[in-house]
């Protein structure tokens, strides 16, 4: 047992994992209205599915040295499209829903083309594209939410069922954990982040990984806005923005991604969004206001990244 847990504590992820399952507990014990049918779906899906997702995307790019601050607009933007696609101009539900991803991947490649190739910094270049983003839905949608047409609730029920999401959430979760952990796309991710000199020498595809890990993020910030449009059953231009992508940033570093590139860990990012969400919801449930929070955030990737630069400290004397 003292053997288990040592291997327990050594992972990087074990910390935030104790927090969330303390939190857990925490806010089960000191409310009925916690663990319920009704409440715990609402803190899996909807308080936590979309910082998780997002995550995924937002870790690899921490990794590799960039970040994505335009994915909570493409997160708006998704529904948007999809809605306009269908309603307007009959493009069948699941298609405007593809299509809809597609774009996603397009912003990414774009956000990609200005930092990789025209060599912008990637908080600049994700920085304008979000603002262009917010632009197209702001004044495309009038700054009015619209109700999702019949004919993709019938086609598309399912992006929003009560578990639906959470489910995604954790099938993608363990596909993008194998992918950085057991690939070569993982290996040069982190060999990116980690020495981007040394990669090249190696001959890695620099280019390659960022751009691929740019339109992987803006494919995950598309799906997470369609699925949170199906959940709610309404496409709210001020869903998505800058909070999701904090959140997300946030779930990424707490769980133990480093913000200077070279380290992270997906398993970390999905109960970092976790305790994000008990967090939230639970201080919802107590009846406890919701405006601390962001001192409690911000105080945890401090935290996090205190340890993050004491560790790499202790390592390199290690090595030493």
């Amino acid at each position: 047992m003292g053997r288990v847990g040592r291997a327990f504590l050594q992972q990087r992820e074990s910390t935030v994992f104790v927090v969330a399952v303390a939190l857990f507990i925490y806010f089960w014990v000191s409310s009925t209205s916690f663990n319920t049918s009704t409440n715990l779906p609402i803190l899996f899906t909807q308080d936590s599915t979309p910082y998780i997702i997002i995550a995924l995307g937002e870790v690899l790019l921490l990794i590799c040295g960039e970040i994505d601050l335009s994915v909570g607009f493409t997160f708006a933007l998704a529904p948007f499209l999809a809605y306009f696609l269908n309603f307007y101009d009959g493009v069948p539900a699941l298609l405007a829903i593809l299509i809809s991803l597609v774009m996603g991947l397009v912003v990414g490649w774009v956000n990609a083309f200005l930092t990789v190739t025209v060599g912008l910094p990637s908080f600049i270049t994700t920085l304008g594209t979000g603002f262009i983003l917010l632009g197209i839905v702001d004044t495309t949608s009038h700054g009015s939410p619209v109700s999702i047409p019949t004919d993709m609730t019938s086609q598309v029920h399912w992006l929003g069922g009560d578990w639906a999401p959470f489910i995604a959430a954790v099938i993608l979760t363990i596909i993008m954990h194998i992918v950085l952990t057991r690939t070569r796309w993982g290996l040069h991710t982190v060999s990116v982040g980690g020495n981007l000199l040394g990669a090249r020498e190696a001959g890695i595809n620099v280019n390659r990984i960022k751009y691929g890990n740019f339109m992987l993020t803006g494919l995950f910030g598309a799906f997470v806005g369609l699925q949170n449009a199906f959940v709610t059953n309404s496409i709210d231009p001020t869903a998505g923005g800058y909070q999701p992508m904090f959140y997300a940033v946030t779930a990424a570093v707490i769980g133990g991604t480093a913000m200077l590139g070279g380290t992270g860990t997906i398993i970390g990012a999905f109960f970092g969004a976790i305790v994000l969400g008990l967090l939230t919801d639970g201080f919802d449930i107590l009846g406890v206001s919701a405006n601390p929070l962001p001192i409690i955030f911000g105080a945890a990737v401090l935290i996090a990244m205190i340890a993050n630069v004491q560790l790499a400290r202790l390592r390199a004397r290690g090595a030493a």
